[in-house]
């Protein structure tokens, strides 16, 4: 799964720069507070990165090597007898903010909850292996990372005493699809699960994802996709005639001149304006300031505002003035639409290279899992959560801002979940990046097939069990503005294996900190969802 000062007419939206602020608010429904109130942010205290041992293969026994994994502890709310939460982490560095903030502390503090968070392998800190070659990448699998869970929940419940505990899981995104196979496969394990916007259906292509970005940018005005996508397929012609390069070069302030010389050029270069437009939808009004997330303040309505804006020209002139905007926003100086430079980045196997998390490491992606490409998801309680490909790769030309974990992540798209947001539906407002140029990407990186990872994905399904997850005590929250929710569970499967639909929400709305702005059906959901957490506690 994202621009210079006001370039192009656009300063009109530069107050967007303001920071997002909580807000206070307080209700009663049904005998206890709502969780609309603001957690103290005075005096936190500071949350030390602690190491855990771990297998490099879990499913190997004649392999005896190890690693460190991080995790962070918070007992102030711990109680005597009380439950364990455990947020798993996911695709990006495990974000010590979580451990201040969020709803799963709100509910740690009525239930008397010790919280721990596990950081995911291969991310942040969590390195089991000198670099990250393709041959070494083989130990990066959402199946390793569960076994982590699995030994890293054993090992402390046996260390502090919690054996007799009841262990809860959160995730959001990716980490979401863990909290719901983590429960599904260990169920001696973990009693409960909270698995927020968790897209547990893998798919080669999904270009579902870019049909819901149509209905949100819609939902807020009905001509704004359909002005997205003349401008996109304005400017798909404009690149088959090079005349136009160099003005194309000056609309979009790229790097250097712009160069299509395959299709994977133009592709790359369509999906990273298009990106702009996915990022906004997924985290619409998501309260994510806290985590240190840039551009919280660009909402669809913002993106629509400009795209309807007719004193900025035709809608190709309006696209170019959205790439603009997020350029000042993301303090970008210049856009790289490179194909070569992002291959030459995400083939790069070294830790401290450019797409594997080596460099910016305080940068939060966040979000809640990362699916990106928005092949990325998007992940809670990490840094980066699900931002696209495009994004990563635009941030890179800021030496402070580069893309985080993206070898990683794209290796997990094309080894066990395909999850690409392709064009190829009618239903959506982009052109030009098809299932094919995402295919040959897992070539181009990974020397891996279409037949590969169609198989690879296949297998996932078989493994997990894809929509049909059979287990319970599981709740599946989604929100409607939210693409990954055309993966997720958004009708109940039985009554121990219940959705929580948010209507107006994006990407995991109800992990975020409450505040008085969130809509009602916001409020009423983290309601529900502790309600749930009381009644399978007691069992």
């Amino acid at each position: 799964m994202a621009f210079l000062m006001c370039g192009l007419p656009v300063c009109k939206v530069t107050l967007l720069f303001l920071l997002l602020l909580f807000a206070v608010g307080d209700g009663q429904y049904k005998g206890f507070r709502r969780f609309t109130q603001v957690q103290n942010t005075e005096q936190r205290p500071v949350f030390e990165e602690q190491w855990f041992t771990q297998k490099l293969d879990h499913f190997n026994g004649a392999d005896s090597r190890e690693w460190k994994q991080r995790y962070f502890v918070n007992e102030a709310f711990y109680r005597p007898g009380g439950p364990v939460f455990l947020m798993i982490g996911g695709e990006g560095p495990a974000n010590p903010a979580w451990m201040q903030y969020g709803t799963w502390l709100t509910y740690a503090e009525k239930l008397g909850a010790l919280c721990l968070m596990l950081e995911h392998r291969f991310y942040g800190k969590s390195h089991p292996t000198v670099d990250l070659s393709t041959d070494n990448l083989r130990f990066l699998s959402s199946r390793q990372a569960l076994a982590d869970l699995a030994h890293f929940r054993t090992v402390m419940a046996e260390a502090r005493g919690l054996s007799n505990r009841k262990w809860v899981a959160f995730g959001g995104s990716y980490p979401g699809s863990l909290t719901a196979w983590f429960r599904l496969k260990y169920p001696h394990l973990v009693h409960a699960s909270v698995a927020t916007s968790a897209p547990v259906h893998a798919t080669v292509n999904f270009p579902e994802y870019l049909e819901v970005v149509w209905r949100s940018l819609a939902s807020e005005n009905a001509e704004c996709p359909l002005l997205v996508k003349k401008a996109s397929d304005t400017l798909l012609e404009r690149l088959k005639d090079p005349k136009t390069y160099d003005n194309i070069t000056k609309d979009f302030n790229l790097c250097s001149k712009l160069q299509i010389q395959t299709e994977m050029d133009a592709a790359y270069f369509l999906e990273t304006l298009a990106g702009s437009f996915m990022d906004v939808v997924q985290y619409n009004e998501d309260n994510r300031g806290f985590e240190g997330v840039m551009g919280t303040n660009i909402t669809i309505k913002v993106l629509c505002g400009v795209m309807g804006d007719t004193s900025l020209g035709e809608p190709y002139a309006r696209y170019a003035a959205v790439a603009r905007l997020m350029m000042d926003t993301f303090l970008i100086k210049c856009l790289d639409a490179s194909y070569s430079t992002y291959l030459r980045d995400m083939t790069n196997t070294s830790w401290e290279g450019p797409a594997a998390g080596g460099v910016a490491g305080n940068y939060s992606k966040t979000g809640f899992g990362l699916m990106s490409g928005r092949t990325g998801v998007g992940s809670l309680g990490q840094e980066v959560v699900f931002f696209s490909k495009a994004l990563w790769t635009r941030l890179h030309k800021l030496p402070q801002l580069r893309p985080l974990f993206w070898r990683q992540w794209v290796y997990q798209t094309c080894t066990e979940f395909g999850f690409y947001q392709s064009t190829d539906s009618p239903n959506q407002p982009f052109t030009g990046f098809p299932l094919v140029y995402h295919v040959k990407q897992c070539a181009d990186f990974y020397n891996v097939s279409a037949e590969q990872l169609a198989e690879a994905v296949a297998q996932t399904n078989e493994y997990y069990g894809g929509y049909d997850i059979r287990s319970s005590r599981i709740v599946f929250p989604n929100g409607s503005i939210d693409p990954w929710h055309a993966l997720g569970i958004t009708q109940d499967i039985s009554p121990t294996l219940p959705a929580v639909f948010i209507t107006g929400t994006a990407h995991c709305a109800n992990m975020y900190p409450a505040r008085s702005e969130d809509l009602p059906q916001l409020a009423l959901a983290r309601d529900h969802i502790f309600l749930l957490l009381q009644q399978w506690l007691k069992l």
